[in-house]
Formats: C-alpha cells, sequence, structure tokens
C-alpha cells in the first residue's frame, strides 16, 4: 500500500523503514494532499538526496530560529546585568523588589504558554514575526523606563511575547525533522541559551567599561533590543511554514521534503486544528508529567543561574566590570556540551541516561557552590553548573517529541511541560537571598539537578517497560520488517507514519 486516505492517516498506520539503498525519481511524488498510490516503491527516497535535503534544512532553518532564541534569552536575562551596571541604584530596587522583577516575567510566561498550540493553528512565519517584534519593542522600552512599576508592566510583557516563540520551536521542528534528526536541532536550537548568556556577559563588559551619554543600563537594553524588532521582518520572509514549502528548495527537493511528512506521520498538510480527543489522551499519559516535572526541577537552576551569577561574582570581591567579563567562560563551555550531549543522545538513542550523567554533572556544582568559599572551586562549580543544566534542558525537549506519536499530542505535551516547567523560575528566583555565598539557592538548585537525573532513570525505566509490551503485541521492529518483506514473496514497503502510534512506533529511550 502507498499513500493512505485521509480517514486512514488519522489513525496511526503500520508502518516500516525505508530500504536504504531504494533510488526512485521523486517526480512521481505529487504535492497534492489527496494522492494514493498502490506502488509503494514511488514513495522511497534516495537516502543521498535525503541527506543533502537535510543539510539544506540545517543551513537555513537553523541558524534563523537559534539567531532569534539567542536574541529572547539575551533580552529575558540581560536584566541581571543591568542591575549591576547601574539600574539598581536608579530604580531602587531592593532584593525584594528585583526578585518581583524576575518573577512577573515567568508569571506571563506561564499564563501564555498555550501560545504554543498556535504553531499549527497558523501559519509559522506569520506568528513568529508577530512575536519576535512584540517583544522587541518591549525589551527596547525598559531603557525608558524611570520606576520600579513600569519595569514590572514591561517585564510581564515581555513574558507574554517570548511564550509565543521559544517554547514551540522544538515542536515546529518536529515538523521538519524526523525523530532520530530532532534531538540533535534542538541542541542546536536550545545552545543560544548559554551562548546568549555568554555573549551577555561580553557586550555588557564592553557597554559599562565605557562612558556613553545615556546610562549604561539603558545603553544595554537599547542594543540588545532594537536589533530583535529588524529580525523580526527577517522571520516573516525567511522563516518556512513547511519543509515542502521552503523558498530556499526547489522543486525536487520538496517533493523529497513532502515525502519524509507523509513518512513520518502519514499526511502532508500538517498545519491545522487541533483534536479533542488527543488532548485527553494526552492528558491521561503518565510520560508528559514525567518531563513536565523534569523540566520543572531544571528550571529551576535554569531561570536562576543567568540572572544571579553577575551578583554571584560581584559579591566574590571582583569589581562588577570584571564580573561582567568572568560571567561569559562557563556559558561558552555550556553552548558546546549542549550541541555535543543532544548529538551523542541522537546517535545512540539514549536519551534518559544523558540527562541523567548531565544532572549528576550540574548537582555537582552546586554542591561546591554551596560548600565552599574560595574563589577557584566556585568558579569550577560555575563551569559544572552551567554544563549540567543548559544541556539538560536542550536534551528534555526532544525527549517529548520523540514520545508522542502524532503532531496533536506533540503539542499538547508541550503545553504541559512549560506550563509545569515553567513554574520553576518562581520558586528558582526567590531562593538567592542569602549573600555572599547564597547557600541555600545553591543548595536547593543541587538537590533538584539530582531529582532531576532520578525522573529522567524513573522515566527511561517506564518507557523500556513500553517498548516490550509493544514487542511482545506486534512483533519487534526487525520482525515486523522480515514479515513485510516476504509477504507475497516481493520486498513489501509501507512508508506512510512511521513516526505515529502503531506497530512499528517504539518509544526512544
Amino acid at each position: 500500500m502507498g499513500f493512505l486516505s485521509k480517514a486512514e492517516q488519522q489513525d496511526a498506520p503500520t508502518a516500516v523503514d525505508l530500504a536504504p539503498d531504494s533510488e526512485k525519481n521523486m517526480e512521481s511524488i505529487k504535492l497534492e494532499d489527496d494522492q494514493t498510490s498502490d506502488h509503494p516503491n514511488e514513495h522511497i527516497i534516495d537516502p543521498v538526496l535525503e541527506k543533502a535535503l537535510v543539510r539544506k534544512l540545517d543551513w537555513n532553518l537553523m541558524p534563523l530560529v537559534m539567531v532569534l532564541y539567542l536574541l529572547a534569552f539575551l533580552d529575558r536575562s540581560n536584566i541581571g546585568n543591568a542591575k549591576i551596571a547601574g539600574m539598581s541604584k536608579k530604580l531602587h530596587l531592593t532584593t525584594s523588589r528585583y526578585n518581583w522583577l524576575l518573577t512577573i516575567f515567568y508569571i506571563s510566561y506561564i499564563l501564555f504558554q498555550f501560545q504554543i498550540l498556535a504553531w499549527k493553528r497558523f501559519p509559522p512565519h506569520m506568528w513568529a514575526a508577530f512575536a519576535i517584534f512584540g517583544w522587541g519593542v518591549v525589551s527596547s522600552c525598559q531603557a525608558a523606563t524611570n520606576t520600579w512599576a513600569g519595569e514590572m508592566v514591561l517585564r510581564f510583557f515581555l513574558g507574554v511575547f517570548e511564550a509565543a516563540y521559544g517554547p514551540g520551536i522544538p515542536y515546529l521542528l518536529s515538523f521538519f525533522y524526523l525523530r532520530h534528526e530532532v534531538g540533535f536541532r534542538s541542541g542546536i536550537f536550545l545552545s543560544a541559551a548559554p551562548l546568549a548568556t555568554c555573549f551577555a556577559g561580553a557586550l555588557a563588559y564592553g557597554i559599562t567599561s565605557g562612558h556613553a551619554d545615556i546610562a549604561n543600563w539603558r545603553l544595554l537594553f537599547l542594543v540588545e533590543g532594537l536589533p530583535t524588532i529588524v529580525m523580526a521582518a527577517v522571520a516573516y520572509f525567511y522563516l518556512p511554514d513547511s519543509p515542502h514549502k521552503a523558498k530556499f528548495l526547489n522543486e525536487d527537493e520538496k517533493r523529497i521534503a513532502l515525502a519524509r511528512g507523509v513518512r513520518q506521520t502519514g499526511k502532508v498538510e500538517r498545519i491545522g486544528g487541533i483534536s479533542l480527543k488527543n488532548v485527553g489522551a494526552t492528558l491521561m499519559d503518565p510520560k508528559p508529567w514525567l518531563t513536565a516535572f523534569m523540566y520543572f526541577s531544571c528550571n529551576v537552576s535554569f531561570a536562576s543561574l543567568p540572572v544571579f551569577l553577575p551578583t554571584i561574582l560581584d559579591e566574590m570581591g571582583f569589581t562588577a566590570v570584571t564580573a561582567q567579563g568572568l560571567s561569559a567562560p562557563p556559558y561558552f563551555l555550556s553552548f558546546l556540551v549542549t550541541i555535543g550531549s543532544t548529538y551523542i543522545a541522537d546517535r545512540t538513542q539514549q536519551r534518559g541516561l544523558t540527562i541523567f550523567v548531565l544532572s549528576c554533572v550540574g548537582g555537582v556544582g552546586y554542591i561546591l557552590l554551596a560548600t565552599t568559599k574560595a574563589i577557584a572551586p566556585r568558579y569550577v562549580g560555575v563551569f559544572l553548573a552551567a554544563s549540567g543544566v543548559f544541556p539538560c534542558i536542550a536534551n528534555i525537549l526532544p525527549w517529548v517529541a520523540n514520545n508522542q506519536g502524532n503532531d496533536d499530542r506533540r503539542g499538547v505535551a508541550f503545553v504541559m511541560l512549560n506550563v509545569i516547567g515553567q513554574c520553576g523560575p518562581l520558586l528558582g528566583t526567590h531562593i538567592y537571598n542569602k549573600s555572599p555565598y547564597y547557600i541555600e539557592g545553591q543548595s536547593v538548585c543541587a538537590a533538584f539537578m539530582f531529582f532531576n537525573g532520578l525522573l529522567a532513570l524513573a522515566l527511561r525505566t517506564l518507557l523500556v517497560l513500553e517498548n516490550r509490551k509493544l514487542d511482545r503485541k506486534y512483533g519487534t521492529i526487525d520482525e515486523q520488517k522480515a514479515r513485510a518483506a516476504s509477504a507475497d514473496g516481493e520486498n513489501a514497503e509501507v512508508v506512510a507514519g512511521v513516526e505515529n502510534y502503531g506497530p512499528m512506533f517504539r518509544n526512544v529511550l
């Protein structure tokens, strides 16, 4: 059998992998949604052409979404740099007031997580442009605020617009990449967070060491906010809505992208409505709940480390300018580990063990920060903490996409992940109260990192049990391939919907 009917596409069809050495003229694959065929080999993709297509997606899509997320993270976390660059004195920030500036962002960020589903409901290029322009304007306006109340309002709306972008991109990437590809690409996207923090430290160092006509902290908000507004136009014209509609692909490449989408989910058009039945099924599934609490655990540290690190270094005895510069190297290492760990997890298909190891690394880093007073071991602790927290986040998000068997359920799982997970910053931004060592805050972060590792092992155990149950019910993947190959004495292939729920679906461990 070839492409399935629309009714059959709503159910996860049985499917097997493509023959790796098959070649076929992709002219036979049409761009219409309703095409059917009785010749399965018409939809087999030349692996060489497919590899070239994926490489082209990587070079055109990934840099754009990564740069946009870098700007988003820069605009949300630069308040930590602005605080020690003069904003604290101007706005009369007490510890409590500063913590509320951090918290109000995450309150709106949580309340507006439903916007993730808009990536499936509206054309992505339009939705992205709306979100980017919104947070760019709000971020830039922070340069003009003169009161704590005004800054609170701006931070609230910054959370609203940023919630419309970053949390939905891993979901969007699942429309472009297959299950064994999406983790590494999510890692590249999310590596922009530590890179942004590294860039923020270096940029803040340059700005605060000069003597501008306006206050350094105001200049910081302008320099980091205005480019975002420009990028809204770039996203509108260059972000593709789907792989087979990408302007940077030629017609043959679009046909290959279309065939990959059909092989992935059993249908062509993936932008549209949401099934309430799938919403309910996702809410009853324990897997998204476990990843959501993992995300919560990591976010306690993820949200607090960038905004408090300049202050921590400042209170180690460094000058404010030097503290800005010293905050960059730990995040550059975290950037490298984020990319490397997601690549390894994709290649080994062992994402749970990867998260467990990274959680232990981050936990040890926070233990050093909580138990030592000398500058050297505390600075080493910063490197370890950053190298554990950010890569953990980058591996948790693709794990959500890996283990939900249709687009609706992936979208709902991402909403659950972020609604629960983004509550972590509400705790994380209020635990750093006792300077200069912040023992309580560091200890809480250490505990949550180790707890995250235990949750990863628990989820992996559940996935192993589910896979064994599926093997008993349908036979192993290899057994199903052998049966398909021997059917009617032909090398029969069913190429639609291999990543949807069905006999060929298995969880990624």
